[in-house]
């Protein structure tokens, strides 16, 4: 018994037709020849587009949904004699196998014509400062580049791929079958040439008649200032190569910025953090600073109180696409209060804690530390 075309899609019965087309997309990808050896995935593969024909359209899905398979025979109704005629399933059949590249163009375009490349990503780890200010970066990628040797072709040099004698070069095979409900044709991939068209009898001995060989190559790339984690940077024609003369996808390189041990980023900012004694909170002082930049003198107001953000102008991310821009630099202030002191130390603070009337011995010189920070 035949399996039940939405079980086969793997959607439900009550799918609409943009769920149906997904689904198909997606096995259809899934176990199409060209992508998928396994034994079992060519008839998978007829299986699918099977389904899909009997439920993309409305008045063959219908009769599906009250008859079952003896609603449909192995066509997508009556009154048309072969899908050629209607231009659809070819048409999407090659908008998902030609490199997405934008279907065939018309009804007369053959499997066997140019497709572009995959696109290919690239994951990139910046430090800090590179994802900044950017720069140029150096990367290393292995992809599909076309054989110099037979240029493409997968031919050996001096001899040209002959025309396929099972499809006679139209990279498909037609199938007629008659029903109680009329006749259809099936349109399928010809299993001989995979649907190129064409049968390489002397093979190019550098890349074994695929026409393309996996290389390794090195590429400079241009890392805008202030790119962030997840900047997704096109490098054009980098991706692998098309097949049969058509054009090479591109190459996406994602960038994921390294932790810092100094500084971290909130926006187009720049956060750090700065711990100074109890004595220069209090009187106040200048410090040198690390920036992105490098060093840099910040102002410590006196009183200045912990957790206080103290801020640098212009001294943090460039923004993505206009480097003039720039954020800030926010420090906050850390306080450090020791726990121990000399006798001299204390001596004066409990001094000053007399002028200032504040009670001290046990415990008394925190609630003193403590009152000034407060007051």
């Amino acid at each position: 018994m035949a399996r039940d075309y939405y079980e086969i899609l793997g959607v439900s019965r009550d799918a609409d037709k943009e769920e149906i087309k997904r689904a198909y997309r997606r096995l259809a990808r899934k176990y199409h020849p060209d992508v998928n050896k396994e034994d079992g995935a060519e008839e998978r593969f007829k299986e699918i587009n099977r389904a899909y024909e009997v439920l993309s359209e409305p008045e063959t899905r219908s009769r599906y949904d009250r008859f079952g398979e003896a609603g449909v025979g192995s066509a997508a109704g009556a009154g048309f004699q072969d899908m050629s005629d209607m231009g659809g399933f070819a048409d999407i059949f090659e908008s998902f196998f030609s490199g997405f590249s934008g279907g065939m163009g018309s009804t007369g375009r053959r499997r066997g014509g140019p497709t572009r490349g995959d696109d290919l990503r690239l994951d990139l780890k910046l430090d800090f400062r590179d994802a900044v200010f950017g720069g140029e970066k150096e990367i290393r990628i292995s992809h599909l580049e076309t054989c110099a040797t037979c240029s493409g072709s997968g031919a050996k040099p001096g001899t040209r791929p002959r025309t396929c004698s099972t499809c006679t070069g139209s990279g498909q095979v037609r199938r007629a079958t008659r029903t109680p409900f009329g006749s259809f044709t099936q349109v399928s991939v010809c299993p001989t040439c995979n649907g190129s068209g064409q049968m390489i009898e002397d093979k190019c001995e550098v890349c074994s008649g695929n026409g393309q060989k996996q290389e390794t190559k090195k590429l400079k790339i241009t890392v805008p200032a202030g790119v962030d984690n997840g900047t997704r940077l096109r490098v054009s024609s980098e991706g692998d190569a098309g097949q049969r003369g058509g054009p090479p996808g591109d190459l996406y390189v994602y960038l994921f910025i390294n932790e810092d041990p100094e500084f971290q980023r909130d926006g187009i900012n720049v956060l750090s953090e700065i711990k100074i004694s109890y004595l220069q909170a209090i009187l106040g002082c200048r410090l040198e600073v690390n920036t992105v930049d490098g060093p840099a003198e910040l102002l410590i107001p006196p009183g200045t109180q912990p957790s206080t953000v103290l801020t640098l102008e212009n001294r943090g991310v460039p923004r993505l696409g206009n480097p003039v821009s720039r954020g800030d630099h926010l420090i906050t202030i850390l306080i450090d209060i020791p726990n121990r002191i000399t006798a001299e130390e204390r001596e004066l603070l409990e001094k000053l804690a007399k002028i200032k009337g504040d009670r001290t011995g046990k415990g008394g010189l925190e609630g003193f530390l403590g009152g000034l920070f407060r007051g």
